[in-house]
């Protein structure tokens, strides 16, 4: 599923008209690592368990309706999308912050990656 898919399927969410704002994380694979190291491929392993713990998390969170993530795993080359994350809620002091602390949650905790 895309992005686009995730959006389609908040819209069908029974509390959609809660929602106030829709965030959008897609996360792809440089062609340098932060230390600026020349990147070909990387690969990337999920806590699957963690995952599923984070974002209920940041459903319980105030004025969040929704969170959709998918994160590749395997061998991925330079551009290919690694992570979306779709997190949907009322107004954006709310959902800024959600979308920020779940992405940052699912880097730290969940996704294990190896450059090459």
């Amino acid at each position: 599923m895309g992005i686009a898919e995730m959006i389609e399927e908040i819209k069908k969410h029974p509390r959609y008209h809660e929602v106030g704002m829709i965030l959008c994380h897609n996360g792809v694979v440089r062609g340098t690592s932060r230390d600026g190291k020349a990147v070909s491929e990387l690969t990337v392993n999920v806590d699957e368990e963690r995952l599923t713990e984070i974002i209920q998390e940041t459903k319980a969170r105030p004025g969040i309706v929704e969170v959709l993530v998918e994160v590749k795993t395997g061998k991925l080359k330079v551009g290919d999308d690694v992570m979306y994350c779709v997190v949907a809620g009322d107004i954006r002091e709310n959902v800024f912050p959600a979308l920020k602390d779940t992405v940052n949650a699912i880097k730290r905790d969940v996704t294990k990656k190896v450059e090459r």
